[in-house]
C-alpha cells in the first residue's frame, strides 16, 4: 500500500510521500536524502574521503527531523582539512533541524593545512529545535610549524514558533611543534549560537579552541581562539544563551618559547522578551614564557583573554560579564627577565530595558610576574580593569567587576 502509493510522488518529485531519507555512504561525502513530503527524517550526510567535505544532511518534509551533517575527511599532504557538512532542516511544520558534521585534521606538510571548519547546524520550522554545529578540526602542519584548528559550526536556528536554537560547535585545536621553528597553530574561533523565533531559549556559543603546544627547544605557542556568542532568547519568550569560553593559550614545554596570548570569551545571548539573558564567556589565561640564565633577555609572558559581555533583557536580569584571564609570567634570563603578560579586562555586564537586575561585570585578570635576571628583573604585568556593571530601568544596576593586580 506505502509503496503503491510513494511511487508516483517518488518519479515526480524524486522524494517519497511518507518515508525516510537514505543515508550518504561514507567515504564519498554523499549528500543524505530528503525525508517523506508528508513524514519522514531526513538522512545524514555521508563522511568524505581524505581531502573531501562531508556530505549534507537530508531535510525533512512536512513532519521529521533533519539528517546530520556528515564528517569532513582529513587534508592530503599540504592541504587543509575537509569542511563537515551542513545538517538538515527540519520539518516544516514539526521537527527539530540536523548536526553538523564535525571537521577534518588538516594535512601534514605545511602550517596552511588548518583544520576543517565544523558544518552549520541545521534550521527548525515552525516548531522544533536547531540543530548543533560541528566541532572543528584539529590543525595540521608539519613538526616545526604547527597549522591553526578550525572554527566550530554554528548553531541551527530554533522553530520561528517553538524551539530552542542550536548550540554552537567547538573550535579545533592548533597543532603543536616538536622541532625548532616559529609558532605553534593558533586554536580557531567557536561557533556561534542560533537565533530562536517567538518562543525559545537561545543556543550556547562553542568553546574556542587551544593553541598549540611547544615540545622543542625553540618556538612559540599558538595563541587560543575566541569563544562563539550565545543566540538570542525568544521574541516573546526565552533566556539567551551563554558565550562560549576563550580557548588556552599552547604549552611552552621547551627551553625558549614565549607566552601565547589567552582566548577571549564570546558575548551572552540577549533575552528579547521575558527572560534571562546569557552570561559572557571567561577569558583565557595567558601562558608563562620560558627561558633559562644562558640566554641574556627573557621572553615576555602572554596576555589572558577578555571576558565576554552578558547579554541584554528587556524584562528579566540581565547576564554577567565573564571573567577575564590572567597574564602569564615572564622569562628568566641571565641578564635582565622578560615582562609579565598582561591580564585580561573583564566582560561588562549587561543592560535591562524595563524591569530586572543589572548583570554585574566580570572581574579582570591579574598580570603575570615579571622573570628573574642577573641585572634586572623583568617588568610585572598590568591587571585587567574589570567591566562595568549594567544599568537597569526599573532595578537594581549591576556591580562593576574587580580589576586585575598588577604582577
Amino acid at each position: 500500500m506505502l509503496d503503491a502509493i510513494n511511487a508516483p510522488v517518488q518519479s515526480l518529485t524524486g522524494r517519497p510521500l511518507i518515508g525516510d531519507g537514505a543515508n550518504g555512504i561514507d567515504g564519498t561525502g554523499q549528500a543524505g536524502g530528503n525525508g517523506g513530503w508528508l513524514w519522514g527524517n531526513g538522512g545524514n550526510g555521508g563522511s568524505g574521503a581524505p581531502g573531501q567535505a562531508g556530505g549534507a544532511g537530508g531535510a525533512a518534509g512536512l513532519i521529521g527531523n533533519g539528517g546530520a551533517g556528515g564528517a569532513g575527511g582529513q587534508g592530503l599532504p599540504f592541504e587543509a582539512g575537509a569542511n563537515g557538512g551542513a545538517g538538515g532542516a527540519g520539518g516544516w511544520l514539526f521537527g527539530n533541524g540536523g548536526a553538523g558534521g564535525n571537521g577534518g585534521i588538516g594535512g601534514a606538510g605545511t602550517n596552511l593545512a588548518i583544520g576543517g571548519h565544523g558544518g552549520n547546524g541545521g534550521n527548525a520550522g515552525l516548531i522544533g529545535a536547531g540543530g548543533t554545529g560541528g566541532a572543528g578540526g584539529t590543525g595540521g602542519g608539519e613538526p616545526s610549524a604547527g597549522a591553526s584548528g578550525g572554527n566550530g559550526g554554528n548553531g541551527g536556528n530554533g522553530g520561528l514558533l517553538i524551539g530552542n536554537s542550536g548550540d554552537g560547535g567547538a573550535a579545533g585545536n592548533g597543532a603543536g611543534i616538536s622541532q625548532n621553528g616559529p609558532a605553534s597553530g593558533f586554536g580557531g574561533n567557536g561557533g556561534h549560537a542560533g537565533t530562536t523565533g517567538l518562543i525559545g531559549n537561545g543556543g550556547n556559543g562553542g568553546a574556542g579552541g587551544a593553541g598549540g603546544d611547544v615540545s622543542a627547544d625553540f618556538g612559540g605557542v599558538g595563541f587560543g581562539g575566541q569563544g562563539g556568542n550565545g543566540g538570542a532568547g525568544g521574541l516573546l519568550y526565552g533566556n539567551g544563551g551563554a558565550g562560549g569560553n576563550g580557548g588556552a593559550a599552547g604549552s611552552p614545554g621547551s627551553v625558549t618559547a614565549f607566552g601565547g596570548n589567552g582566548g577571549s570569551g564570546g558575548n551572552g545571548g540577549d533575552a528579547r522578551g521575558i527572560g534571562w539573558a546569557g552570561a559572557g564567556g571567561s577569558g583565557a589565561a595567558g601562558a608563562d614564557a620560558k627561558g633559562d640564565f644562558g640566554t641574556s633577555f627573557g621572553l615576555t609572558g602572554g596576555s589572558g583573554g577578555s571576558g565576554g559581555n552578558g547579554g541584554n533583557a528587556l524584562i528579566g536580569n540581565a547576564g554577567a560579564g565573564g571573567s577575564a584571564g590572567a597574564g602569564g609570567n615572564g622569562a628568566s634570563a641571565g641578564t635582565a627577565g622578560g615582562s609579565g603578560g598582561d591580564g585580561g579586562k573583564g566582560g561588562n555586564g549587561g543592560s535591562v530595558g524595563l524591569i530586572g537586575n543589572g548583570g554585574n561585570g566580570g572581574n579582570g585578570g591579574n598580570g603575570g610576574n615579571g622573570g628573574a635576571g642577573s641585572l634586572f628583573n623583568g617588568a610585572p604585568g598590568f591587571g585587567g580593569p574589570g567591566g562595568s556593571g549594567g544599568a537597569s530601568l526599573l532595578g537594581p544596576p549591576g556591580l562593576a567587576g574587580t580589576n586585575g593586580a598588577d604582577g
